[in-house]
């Protein structure tokens, strides 16, 4: 099994490269996909705030330009407040590429809080 507290060091080094000149609110995330394989977002934003991209989706985006479509984990950090949990719109995406259920990993206090991500989304919508 993979070591959460590495993928959380993941997103925490991912955070420090986040765009957010407008909000100054950074954040980071590593999603860790079904082949061990880990690939890391940061959140960036634009003057029109409607064009910004959360760390998770940017997490996600890399992982499939890779060739990865079966996340099993994602951690996410912002220095700005413990327990960054992904918006409803990074929630929605997640579910899409699930593979079974996805452990959120947050960090409360230096310690680690692990979610499912049906906890975070009952009801996800699916075709």
């Amino acid at each position: 099994m993979f070591d959460y507290n590495e993928l959380m060091q993941m997103a925490k080094d991912a955070s420090k490269n986040a765009y957010c000149k407008y909000s100054n609110f950074k954040v980071g995330a590593c999603v860790l996909t079904d082949s061990g394989k880990t690939f890391k977002g940061c959140n960036f934003e634009n003057s029109s705030y409607g064009l910004a991209i959360c760390a998770e989706r940017c997490a996600v985006g890399a992982a499939i330009v890779n060739g990865e479509t079966k996340i099993n984990a994602i951690a996410i950090y912002s220095p700005n407040t413990d327990n960054c949990y992904p918006c409803g719109a990074c929630r929605q995406v997640l579910s899409e590429f699930k593979n079974g259920d996805i452990d959120v990993i947050t960090e409360e206090n230096g310690k680690l809080k692990i979610t499912k991500l049906s906890y975070l989304l009952p009801e996800s919508f699916s075709l």
